[in-house]
């Protein structure tokens, strides 16, 4: 069994999302330093009608766009990066993003080529001491929904290196930080007219994407 693991953080999302006839929306984040913050600006619409057409969760299909010094980006209980260039979070913006990820948000950053040196840089603002761990193939968001067993997938060819996954962790050992490395997941979910991506490719993107989704936003039944 499976539950929707809304934080206390998020006691104020119900009304929000009431207004808008879902149980929550994602936000992609639009970041400062020259990067190209909105790129695979399809993808994201493209990942979430999939999600609601091969899940029960009841997502927004259409997700909103937030900056981190806004007070706004506690409304989100999944916040999304990706990009091919510079991204640079002010000492405010490290300040929100560190207390939201402690209070129970789940960011997920895909790099689209070109991001790993500038995101490598500022998730150390963030956290400070603790470095990017690789996730085992048996991690559980690699089993949420869609089995890979061998790990994240590779979509969209660059450096001949393997695609790999990622994670921060808070306090309580919960994963709040997911990195997907030389995969380009945002790639395979764009439209199939946009990167010529084989459908079989693309359909291992979007299940990817589902189980990280899925990950984020249900927990365990408790026995």
């Amino acid at each position: 069994m499976l539950r929707l693991a809304l934080p206390l953080m998020w006691a104020g999302l119900a009304a929000s999302a009431a207004a808008q006839d879902h149980a929550f929306t994602i936000a992609r984040v639009k970041y400062d330093g020259g990067g190209d913050w909105y790129s695979d600006e399809r993808s994201l619409p493209e990942l979430l009608t999939y999600v609601r057409a091969n899940t029960l969760l009841d997502v927004d299909p259409r997700p909103d766009v937030v900056e981190l010094g806004s007070d706004k980006v506690y409304s989100y209980p999944y916040l999304y990066i990706t990009g091919h260039g510079n991204v640079v979070f002010a000492p405010d913006e490290v300040r929100r993003l560190r207390r939201y990820l402690d209070g129970g948000g789940f960011l997920h950053v895909d790099d689209n080529y070109g991001l790993d040196e500038a995101f490598r840089r500022e998730i150390v603002k963030v956290f400070p001491g603790q470095d990017l761990v690789e996730l085992p193939f048996d991690h559980p968001i690699f089993h949420a929904h869609y089995s890979f067993p061998a790990g994240l997938p590779k979509i969209h060819e660059h450096d001949g290196k393997p695609a790999q996954g990622f994670g921060l962790f808070d306090s309580s050992g919960r994963l709040c930080v997911f990195y997907s490395y030389e995969s380009d997941l945002g790639d395979g979910w764009e439209p199939e007219d946009v990167h010529d991506n084989p459908p079989e490719v693309r359909e291992r993107a979007l299940k990817m994407g589902v189980n990280i989704i899925v990950y984020a936003m249900t927990l365990p039944e408790l026995p």
